[in-house]
C-alpha cells in the first residue's frame, strides 16, 4: 500500500496542483465577493435614489428656468446628514454632490472611490446627483474555502488518501445596510392633526394652536434670527400666517368663527403645542429639538428675555398638507 510513499516528482506536481488549483477557487473566490458588493452597492444606491425623490420637493435645488442657484447652506446640511447616516453601517457609499453643492465631509478614503451619476426630474428641472463608492480591491480578500478545497482536491485527484477530512469553511454572511429614516414634522390641515414621517402617531390641535404653530413655522424659516419675546406681541407678519393659516380652515370647513386674537393666552397655546410635539416625537428627543418651542427659563423679569423662535429650521423640514 502506497498511500503516502511520494517521490520528489510526486511532491512536485502536487505542489504545483495545489498552488493551480487554489488560484482558481481564490480566483472564483473573487468573484463572489465583488459581486456580493456590487449587489449590496446596487440596494443601497436605489435606497437612496428613492429617499432623495422624496426628499426632492423639500430641497432648494435651483431653477434653471427662473436662473436662480441652489440654496448652499441646506444643500449641505442635507448631504452631510444622508453621509452621516451611510457612514454608521459602512456601506461604503457616500453622496458626493447634489447639482453644483458638494458635501464637505467626504471622508480620505472616497478620494479614488468610483463615481456613479444619477439624474432626477422633479416638476420644474433635471436634478443631478454623484455618488462614490469605495474601490472593489477593498472587499477582496484571502478566501479559507479556496486553501481547504485545493487541499482537499490535491490527494483525491493525484490518488492519495488524506489522514482527515479538512474542516468546511463557514459561509459568509453579508448584511444588507440600511439607511437609517430621520422624522420630520407634518402637518395636516385637512385633519387638523400634527404627525411625523415615521409612524402613525398623530395628535390634532384646536384651531388657535394649530394655526399658530403652522404660523410660527414659516415665519422662523423665514426668519432665522428672529427674536419672539413672551412679553411683546408677535409680528404683524407672524399674525398675517396666523390668520392666513386660520383661513385655510374656514375654507376646509374645520370652522365658522371668527379669527382669534392670537396675543392672547400666548403661554397656553405653547404649552398645548410643546405637549402635542411630546407625544409625537416619543423617541425621538433629538429630531423633536428642532421643531420645539423653547420653555421660558427663570422667572419674573429674567423670562422676559426669552424667545420662543425656532432657530436653525429649514422648509425641507417640514410637510404641511392643504395649505
Amino acid at each position: 500500500m502506497r498511500a503516502y510513499n511520494l517521490t520528489a516528482e510526486d511532491g512536485f506536481k502536487a505542489a504545483a496542483l495545489f498552488i493551480f488549483l487554489f488560484l482558481v477557487f481564490q480566483l472564483g473566490a473573487f468573484l463572489g465577493q465583488a459581486s456580493a458588493r456590487l449587489y449590496s452597492e446596487h440596494e443601497t444606491i436605489d435606497r437612496l435614489q428613492s429617499r432623495i425623490s422624496l426628499d426632492l420637493q423639500f430641497l432648494d435645488v435651483g431653477n434653471s428656468t427662473l436662473n436662480t442657484p441652489p440654496n448652499q447652506y441646506t444643500l449641505k446640511d442635507y448631504l452631510n446628514r444622508l453621509n452621516k447616516a451611510l457612514a454608521e453601517p459602512e456601506t461604503g457609499i457616500c453622496l458626493v454632490s447634489i447639482q453644483s453643492v458638494s458635501a464637505d465631509n467626504t471622508a480620505a478614503d472616497f478620494a479614488n472611490a468610483r463615481l456613479t451619476p444619477i439624474t432626477l426630474q422633479n416638476s420644474e428641472q433635471t436634478v443631478q446627483i454623484q455618488v462614490a463608492s469605495l474601490p472593489l480591491y477593498r472587499y477582496l480578500a484571502f478566501s479559507p474555502l479556496a486553501f481547504f478545497a485545493a487541499a482537499i482536491m490535491v490527494p483525491v485527484l493525484m490518488n492519495i488518501r488524506p489522514t482527515r477530512r479538512a474542516p468546511k469553511a463557514e459561509p459568509v454572511v453579508i448584511e444588507e445596510p440600511k439607511v437609517a429614516l430621520v422624522p420630520k414634522l407634518v402637518i395636516n390641515l385637512n385633519d387638523k392633526t400634527i404627525g411625523n414621517s415615521i409612524n402613525a402617531v398623530t395628535v390634532q390641535l384646536q384651531n388657535k394652536p394649530l394655526c399658530f404653530y403652522t404660523a410660527l413655522l414659516h415665519y422662523c424659516i423665514d426668519n432665522p434670527d428672529a427674536l419672539l419675546l413672551h412679553h411683546k406681541d408677535i409680528p404683524p407678519e407672524l399674525t398675517n400666517q396666523a390668520n392666513k393659516a386660520f383661513g385655510r380652515l374656514m375654507d376646509l370647513g374645520h370652522t365658522k368663527r371668527k379669527r382669534p386674537d392670537f396675543n392672547a393666552n400666548l403661554d397656553k397655546t405653547l404649552s398645548e403645542i410643546r405637549a402635542a410635539l411630546d407625544e409625537v416625537f416619543a423617541g425621538y428627543s433629538e429630531e423633536k429639538a428642532k421643531y420645539y418651542p423653547p420653555r421660558a427659563q427663570g422667572e419674573g423679569s429674567r423670562s422676559k428675555q426669552h424667545s420662543y423662535a425656532l432657530p436653525r429650521l429649514y422648509a425641507h423640514e417640514i410637510e404641511v398638507i392643504g395649505d
